[in-house]
């Protein structure tokens, strides 16, 4: 079973950064993409970030431009780059990990903006 470890999160004032980091307990040779989803209180689940097997990368509309993903394959390890960070990104932030046997999840890490 594949387990997957964030760390990264904390508490940081409006317009302050965070790296998020996600490792994965083991390689994983069937990986169709890997990224983060967060969920705030009261709300859905939703896509922050993701990258493809291939390299693509792919991020929801709220956080292009602020936000970067990248992948360190010989680490297991995928990273998300938070800047400009804003209260509305407050949110419990999940790691993903999607395979051609099913998702996994991290345990999720909480992110706090204040204003």
């Amino acid at each position: 079973q594949v387990q997957l470890v964030e760390s990264g999160g904390g508490l940081v004032q409006a317009g302050g950064s965070l790296r998020l980091s996600c490792v994965a307990s083991e390689s994983i040779g069937s990986i169709i993409h890997m990224g983060w989803y967060r969920q705030a209180p009261g709300k859905q689940r939703e896509l922050v970030a993701l990258v493809t097997a291939g390299g693509a990368t792919q991020y929801g509309y709220s956080v292009k431009g602020r936000f970067t993903i990248s992948r360190e394959n010989a680490k297991n390890t995928v990273y998300l780059q938070m800047n400009s960070l804003n209260p509305e990104d407050t949110a419990v932030y999940y790691c993903n990990l999607n395979t051609i046997v099913g998702p996994y999840w991290g345990q999720g890490t909480q992110v706090t903006v204040s204003s």
